[in-house]
Protein backbone atom coordinates (compact mmCIF):
# COMPACT_ATOMS: atom_id res chain seq x y z
CA UNK A 1 0.00 0.00 0.00
CA UNK A 2 1.17 3.79 -0.98
CA UNK A 3 1.69 6.49 1.42
CA UNK A 4 -1.51 8.05 -1.05
CA UNK A 5 -3.36 4.86 -0.41
CA UNK A 6 -2.44 4.97 3.28
CA UNK A 7 -3.97 8.73 3.52
CA UNK A 8 -6.58 8.15 1.22
CA UNK A 9 -8.10 5.23 3.50
CA UNK A 10 -8.58 7.44 6.67
CA UNK A 11 -9.58 10.84 4.32
CA UNK A 12 -12.91 10.90 4.94
CA UNK A 13 -12.30 12.11 8.75
CA UNK A 14 -11.88 15.56 8.83
CA UNK A 15 -8.68 17.31 9.67
CA UNK A 16 -6.74 15.46 13.01
CA UNK A 17 -9.52 13.17 13.31
CA UNK A 18 -7.39 11.36 10.78
CA UNK A 19 -4.73 11.23 12.69
CA UNK A 20 -6.59 10.07 15.37
CA UNK A 21 -8.04 7.69 13.53
CA UNK A 22 -4.67 6.15 12.45
CA UNK A 23 -3.79 6.30 16.36
CA UNK A 24 -6.76 4.47 17.18
CA UNK A 25 -6.96 2.39 14.29
CA UNK A 26 -10.90 3.05 13.30
CA UNK A 27 -11.81 5.75 11.16
CA UNK A 28 -14.35 7.09 13.26
CA UNK A 29 -12.03 6.86 16.50
CA UNK A 30 -13.16 9.56 18.72
CA UNK A 31 -12.06 9.61 22.46
CA UNK A 32 -11.69 11.86 25.39
CA UNK A 33 -11.36 12.14 29.16
CA UNK A 34 -13.62 12.40 31.57
CA UNK A 35 -13.86 15.70 33.81
CA UNK A 36 -13.21 13.39 36.76
CA UNK A 37 -10.51 11.57 35.27
CA UNK A 38 -7.03 12.07 36.31
CA UNK A 39 -5.24 15.08 33.91
CA UNK A 40 -2.04 14.75 33.16
CA UNK A 41 0.42 16.11 30.60
CA UNK A 42 3.29 15.25 28.37
CA UNK A 43 4.91 14.31 31.61
CA UNK A 44 2.46 11.55 32.29
CA UNK A 45 3.15 9.10 29.37
CA UNK A 46 6.51 9.18 29.99
CA UNK A 47 8.89 7.77 32.33
CA UNK A 48 9.44 4.23 34.06
CA UNK A 49 6.40 3.05 35.61
CA UNK A 50 3.83 4.67 33.10
CA UNK A 51 1.22 2.02 31.82
CA UNK A 52 -0.22 2.17 28.34
CA UNK A 53 -3.64 3.49 30.02
CA UNK A 54 -1.76 6.32 31.87
CA UNK A 55 -0.46 7.35 28.32
CA UNK A 56 -3.62 7.24 27.00
CA UNK A 57 -5.35 9.02 29.80
CA UNK A 58 -2.55 12.01 29.22
CA UNK A 59 -3.15 11.78 25.12
CA UNK A 60 -6.87 12.42 25.45
CA UNK A 61 -6.55 15.17 28.58
CA UNK A 62 -4.40 17.13 26.16
CA UNK A 63 -6.74 16.91 23.59
CA UNK A 64 -9.62 18.09 25.66
CA UNK A 65 -7.94 21.10 26.95
CA UNK A 66 -7.26 21.80 23.07
CA UNK A 67 -3.21 21.15 23.53
CA UNK A 68 -3.45 19.76 19.92
CA UNK A 69 0.23 19.89 20.13
CA UNK A 70 1.05 18.18 23.01
CA UNK A 71 -0.76 15.13 22.22
CA UNK A 72 0.73 14.73 18.83
CA UNK A 73 3.87 14.69 20.80
CA UNK A 74 2.88 11.55 22.58
CA UNK A 75 2.04 9.49 19.74
CA UNK A 76 3.82 8.08 16.90
CA UNK A 77 3.19 11.62 15.24
CA UNK A 78 6.06 13.27 17.26
CA UNK A 79 8.68 13.11 14.71
CA UNK A 80 6.01 14.99 12.12
CA UNK A 81 5.41 17.59 14.66
CA UNK A 82 9.31 18.35 16.48
CA UNK A 83 10.42 19.45 13.11
CA UNK A 84 8.02 22.20 12.50
CA UNK A 85 8.97 25.58 12.97
CA UNK A 86 6.16 28.04 14.80
CA UNK A 87 5.47 29.46 11.68
CA UNK A 88 4.45 26.30 10.04
CA UNK A 89 2.69 24.87 13.59
CA UNK A 90 0.73 27.99 12.96
CA UNK A 91 0.04 27.09 9.88
CA UNK A 92 -1.71 24.08 10.88
CA UNK A 93 -3.69 25.77 13.47
CA UNK A 94 -7.11 26.36 11.62
CA UNK A 95 -6.79 22.22 11.00
CA UNK A 96 -5.98 21.22 14.46
CA UNK A 97 -8.37 23.38 16.09
CA UNK A 98 -11.09 21.45 13.84
CA UNK A 99 -10.72 18.45 16.22
CA UNK A 100 -11.73 19.28 19.37
CA UNK A 101 -15.02 20.49 19.22
CA UNK A 102 -15.26 16.76 17.63
CA UNK A 103 -14.62 14.85 20.70
CA UNK A 104 -17.08 13.10 22.79
CA UNK A 105 -16.94 14.26 26.18
CA UNK A 106 -16.11 11.33 27.96
CA UNK A 107 -14.62 7.94 27.85
CA UNK A 108 -13.91 4.71 30.58
CA UNK A 109 -10.78 2.50 29.59
CA UNK A 110 -12.06 -1.03 30.20
CA UNK A 111 -8.40 -3.28 30.13
CA UNK A 112 -5.07 -3.21 28.79
CA UNK A 113 -3.28 -6.18 26.93
CA UNK A 114 0.74 -5.94 26.91
CA UNK A 115 2.87 -7.79 24.51
CA UNK A 116 6.35 -7.07 24.74
CA UNK A 117 6.81 -3.62 23.16
CA UNK A 118 3.42 -3.01 21.73
CA UNK A 119 0.21 -2.74 23.66
CA UNK A 120 -3.89 -1.92 23.25
CA UNK A 121 -5.73 -0.10 25.83
CA UNK A 122 -9.59 -0.85 25.42
CA UNK A 123 -11.51 2.33 25.52
CA UNK A 124 -15.29 2.35 25.86
CA UNK A 125 -17.08 5.58 24.48
CA UNK A 126 -21.03 6.52 24.18
CA UNK A 127 -23.97 4.90 25.95
CA UNK A 128 -27.25 2.37 24.46
CA UNK A 129 -26.80 1.94 21.06
CA UNK A 130 -23.98 4.25 20.39
CA UNK A 131 -21.65 2.42 22.67
CA UNK A 132 -18.31 1.54 21.33
CA UNK A 133 -15.54 -0.26 22.97
CA UNK A 134 -12.17 0.39 20.53
CA UNK A 135 -9.10 -0.48 20.55
CA UNK A 136 -5.95 2.43 21.08
CA UNK A 137 -2.77 0.81 19.67
CA UNK A 138 0.54 1.90 21.51
CA UNK A 139 4.01 0.78 20.81
CA UNK A 140 7.46 1.58 23.19
CA UNK A 141 9.19 4.05 22.00
CA UNK A 142 11.98 5.96 23.70
CA UNK A 143 11.48 4.47 27.10
CA UNK A 144 7.86 5.38 26.99
CA UNK A 145 4.33 4.26 25.96
CA UNK A 146 3.24 6.41 22.40
CA UNK A 147 0.11 6.12 20.76
CA UNK A 148 -0.39 4.31 17.44
CA UNK A 149 1.21 1.35 16.15
CA UNK A 150 4.11 0.45 14.23
CA UNK A 151 3.24 0.57 10.60
CA UNK A 152 2.09 4.10 11.12
CA UNK A 153 5.44 4.80 13.23
CA UNK A 154 7.82 3.83 9.79
CA UNK A 155 5.55 5.66 7.59
CA UNK A 156 6.05 8.92 10.02
CA UNK A 157 9.25 8.76 10.70
CA UNK A 158 10.36 7.77 6.83
CA UNK A 159 8.59 11.35 6.17
CA UNK A 160 9.08 13.35 8.81
CA UNK A 161 7.01 16.74 8.80
CA UNK A 162 6.32 16.21 5.12
CA UNK A 163 3.55 13.51 6.40
CA UNK A 164 1.23 16.36 7.82
CA UNK A 165 1.22 18.51 4.66
CA UNK A 166 0.57 15.30 2.78
CA UNK A 167 -2.30 14.12 5.18
CA UNK A 168 -3.52 17.82 4.86
CA UNK A 169 -4.02 17.91 1.25
CA UNK A 170 -5.69 14.42 0.75
CA UNK A 171 -8.05 15.56 4.17
CA UNK A 172 -8.84 19.03 2.25
CA UNK A 173 -9.44 16.94 -1.11
CA UNK A 174 -11.78 14.44 0.73
CA UNK A 175 -13.88 17.09 2.41
CA UNK A 176 -13.94 19.02 -0.77
CA UNK A 177 -15.76 16.37 -2.57
CA UNK A 178 -18.36 15.47 0.33
CA UNK A 179 -19.10 19.32 0.29
CA UNK A 180 -20.19 18.93 -3.47
CA UNK A 181 -21.73 16.56 -2.59
CA UNK A 182 -23.43 18.62 0.49
CA UNK A 183 -24.03 21.84 -2.46
CA UNK A 184 -26.30 19.44 -4.62
CA UNK A 185 -28.34 18.52 -1.57
CA UNK A 186 -28.82 22.14 -0.70
CA UNK A 187 -30.11 22.84 -4.52
CA UNK A 188 -32.41 20.27 -4.59
CA UNK A 189 -33.97 21.56 -1.48
CA UNK A 190 -33.52 25.16 -2.47
CA UNK A 191 -35.08 24.52 -5.62
CA UNK A 192 -38.05 23.18 -4.43
CA UNK A 193 -38.71 26.62 -2.45
CA UNK A 194 -38.13 28.34 -5.01
CA UNK A 195 -39.67 27.26 -8.01
CA UNK A 196 -37.26 25.40 -9.60
CA UNK A 197 -34.59 27.50 -9.52
CA UNK A 198 -30.72 26.77 -8.94
CA UNK A 199 -29.14 29.64 -6.28
CA UNK A 200 -25.68 30.31 -5.99
CA UNK A 201 -23.38 30.03 -3.03
CA UNK A 202 -24.48 32.81 -0.82
CA UNK A 203 -28.33 31.96 -1.54
CA UNK A 204 -27.43 28.45 -0.07
CA UNK A 205 -25.53 29.73 2.92
CA UNK A 206 -28.32 32.47 3.75
CA UNK A 207 -31.37 29.71 3.51
CA UNK A 208 -29.28 28.24 5.57
CA UNK A 209 -28.20 24.88 3.56
CA UNK A 210 -24.72 25.11 3.25
CA UNK A 211 -21.88 26.16 6.48
CA UNK A 212 -21.31 29.55 6.30
CA UNK A 213 -17.55 28.96 6.09
CA UNK A 214 -17.44 27.60 2.77
CA UNK A 215 -17.63 31.14 1.43
CA UNK A 216 -13.66 31.74 3.10
CA UNK A 217 -10.85 29.01 2.69
CA UNK A 218 -8.93 29.05 6.19
CA UNK A 219 -11.05 26.04 7.51
CA UNK A 220 -11.91 23.88 3.91
CA UNK A 221 -8.65 25.16 2.43
CA UNK A 222 -10.57 25.26 -1.51
CA UNK A 223 -12.47 27.80 -2.93
CA UNK A 224 -15.87 26.94 -3.65
CA UNK A 225 -18.01 28.75 -6.54
CA UNK A 226 -21.64 27.93 -7.66
CA UNK A 227 -23.12 29.22 -11.34
CA UNK A 228 -26.96 29.11 -12.01
CA UNK A 229 -27.93 28.92 -15.51
CA UNK A 230 -29.62 31.08 -17.14
CA UNK A 231 -32.82 32.01 -15.36
CA UNK A 232 -31.44 30.04 -12.69
CA UNK A 233 -32.33 26.68 -14.69
CA UNK A 234 -29.17 24.50 -13.48
CA UNK A 235 -26.26 25.35 -12.24
CA UNK A 236 -22.37 24.45 -11.97
CA UNK A 237 -20.03 23.65 -8.92
CA UNK A 238 -16.67 24.21 -8.76
CA UNK A 239 -14.05 23.86 -5.92
CA UNK A 240 -10.25 24.29 -6.25
CA UNK A 241 -7.74 24.64 -3.79
CA UNK A 242 -6.69 27.65 -2.28
CA UNK A 243 -3.15 27.24 -1.52
CA UNK A 244 -1.83 24.31 -4.62
CA UNK A 245 -0.01 21.68 -3.15
CA UNK A 246 -0.39 22.94 0.33
CA UNK A 247 -4.08 22.74 0.84
CA UNK A 248 -4.62 20.67 -1.95
CA UNK A 249 -4.10 19.43 -5.63
CA UNK A 250 -7.37 18.16 -7.09
CA UNK A 251 -9.57 20.75 -8.92
CA UNK A 252 -13.36 19.56 -8.63
CA UNK A 253 -16.07 20.22 -11.32
CA UNK A 254 -20.06 19.32 -10.79
CA UNK A 255 -22.68 19.73 -13.19
CA UNK A 256 -26.82 19.74 -11.57
CA UNK A 257 -27.03 15.62 -12.43
CA UNK A 258 -24.80 15.64 -9.44
CA UNK A 259 -21.55 14.15 -11.21
CA UNK A 260 -18.41 15.30 -10.23
CA UNK A 261 -14.66 15.56 -11.90
CA UNK A 262 -11.73 15.71 -10.29
CA UNK A 263 -7.85 16.77 -11.72
CA UNK A 264 -4.82 17.91 -10.86
CA UNK A 265 -5.06 21.18 -13.41
CA UNK A 266 -2.49 23.13 -10.97
CA UNK A 267 -4.96 24.57 -8.81
CA UNK A 268 -7.02 26.24 -12.12
CA UNK A 269 -10.54 25.47 -12.22
CA UNK A 270 -11.53 22.18 -14.02
CA UNK A 271 -13.33 23.41 -17.10
CA UNK A 272 -16.58 22.30 -18.69
CA UNK A 273 -16.07 19.45 -21.47
CA UNK A 274 -16.97 20.53 -25.01
CA UNK A 275 -20.28 20.20 -26.01
CA UNK A 276 -21.05 17.41 -28.61
CA UNK A 277 -22.18 18.36 -31.82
Amino acid sequence: MNTRTKLKRHADVPCLLFAAALLLGAADARAQSKPNEKRGGDSAAQGAGVTPSDAVRAFYAALREARVRDAMMMSIFRPAIEGLSAAELEEFRPDFERLVPLVPPDFEITGEQVSGEDATVFVKTGEGKDLKVEPVYLIRSGGAWVVGDREGAALVKKQGKKFLYEWRVTAHEGDAEDMLKRIQAAEIAYALQHAGAAGDLNALVDAGFVPKDILGTETTGYQFTVTPGPGGKGYEAHAEPSRYNRTGRLSFRMDQSGNIQKKDTGGKPLVSPPAKK
